[in-house]
């Protein structure tokens, strides 16, 4: 099991808005949308990192499937509401990985709800099969930066 704690901190954030159809009659978001909000932090925590899914699925005939997802509901979510999915790696093993998930509303910084899901490597039969080589690496990895940088503006002061 690889287990450097420091890279198991690296939280990766994704943004999204609360839609009028993933609400219940009440105005609250219905409790399934949580599940699909944790495959978006999953998935951008990859991107993040260089990679998606169907990199593994196309290159290396490597599925990560979901064996187990928890979710503890804190407070409600409403529509058009501003949540932070937040999104890093819990454990990784040889064939098996675990993501951890905090959603927070970004208005009140109230926590709406923590989860996690448990994933094994399979292969396209659904044979339970090792991580792909480097994949490993990349999902413990910090992002990518996306903006490289460039020359500093220079301050302009009076003359």
């Amino acid at each position: 099991m690889i287990s450097d704690s420091e890279a198991l901190e690296h939280w990766h954030e994704a943004s999204l808005r609360v839609r009028y159809a993933e609400t219940d009659k009440m105005g609250v978001v219905y409790h399934a949308n949580y599940l699909v909000w944790f495959e978006v932090g999953r998935t951008e925590y990859c991107r993040a990192r260089g990679f998606s899914y169907r990199d593994m699925e196309e290159s290396e005939n490597a599925f990560l499937v979901v064996a187990e997802s928890y979710c503890r509901y804190k407070a409600p979510a409403y529509y058009d509401d501003v949540l932070i999915v937040r999104t890093h790696i819990t454990e990784l093993r040889r064939r098996s990985l675990r993501f951890g998930y905090e959603i927070i509303r970004d208005s009140d910084g109230a926590v709406i709800a923590e989860g996690e899901t448990g994933h094994v490597v399979t292969d396209g039969n659904g044979r339970v099969r090792s991580m792909p080589a480097g994949f490993a690496e990349l999902l413990l990895a910090p992002p990518i930066d996306a903006e490289p940088e460039g020359e500093p503006v220079p301050e302009i002061g009076p003359e």
